[in-house]
């Protein structure tokens, strides 16, 4: 049975959800429907790149993974399907993609959309449920659309760098206020080259060690450890980091204030470094 993950910013307020997994079950009453989330911020690429990247890669390749973020960025007349890896994925074009790859698509097409139909979540989901079917029919994705496309192309946010220090932003605060800041486990090591470190943040507060695990402090002590994901992890051990300590990640009430501006100054981090001496 083909696997479908679903991830949106609809919510679970209403018919939307439920009403996408119809249309991909008219497609193919085989289909496995696997939802990831969908509380996501649709101005929020960044979470939304964290949270889908990192399930993707667990799931078997063939999988199809629909992500309906920010659909309704722009008026269009074509939605995108990529293939990479052996996985298959369909978005808006509107620079999600390669967010999540964090690179180019080995192959990606515009599924085109019809002018006479009404841009809505139901219909990207009927072309989506479609070009699916298709594609476990043994189809080519060559076959479903425009290969020519020029596609929107945003790149992932980086830490950025120095000779004795490694700055990284937070982007992600889970539901137990432990706060994921965009920095690796290979490029602090990388930067590290063996020296000690301080990890420094809001209030000056410090971290010079990496815990393996949370029960490696003392209760409601502060920790830095690499997550499953292989991010670096700011946390208290059974408290709440984020309101402690005083770190927040992307601001949408910001946002919404800087809405004129452009793409890359929507996103108001705060910064986490790490000093290397």
């Amino acid at each position: 049975m083909p696997i479908v993950t679903f991830t949106s910013d609809v919510g679970m307020e209403d018919f939307i959800t439920a009403a996408v997994k119809g249309q991909l079950l008219q497609a193919n009453p085989s289909f496995t429907i696997i939802d990831i989330t969908h509380n996501l911020s649709p101005f929020n690429f960044l979470r939304t790149a964290y949270v889908c990247k990192n399930a993707i890669k667990n799931f078997p390749v063939g999988s199809f993974h629909l992500i309906l973020v920010n659909v309704f960025d722009e008026k269009t007349d074509h939605l995108l399907i990529a293939e990479h890896n052996g996985h298959y994925i369909g978005c808006a074009d509107n620079g999600l993609l390669t967010m999540v790859l964090e690179e180019l698509p080995q192959k990606v097409v515009a599924l085109p959309l019809q002018s006479n139909r009404q841009n809505n979540m139901m219909y990207y989901a009927e072309v989506f449920a479609k070009a699916i079917h298709a594609l476990d029919n043994g189809k080519k994705i060559e076959e479903l659309g425009n290969v020519e496309v020029s596609i929107n192309v945003k790149n992932p946010l980086k830490p950025t760098l120095g000779p004795n220090w490694i700055e990284g932003q937070i982007i992600f605060i889970d539901n137990f206020e432990n706060v994921v800041v965009n920095i690796s486990k290979e490029e602090f090591e990388e930067q590290r080259k063996g020296r000690n470190f301080k990890i420094s943040f809001r209030r000056d507060d410090e971290i010079d060690k990496i815990s393996e695990t949370y029960a490696d402090v003392q209760q409601g002590e502060k920790l830095a450890l690499f997550n499953s994901a292989g991010y670096l992890e700011i946390a208290i051990n059974k408290g709440n980091a984020a309101g402690l300590l005083g770190l927040q990640g992307y601001s949408e009430k910001q946002q919404q204030s800087l809405a004129a501006q452009d793409f890359n100054r929507l996103f108001i981090y705060q910064t986490v470094k790490i000093f290397f001496q």
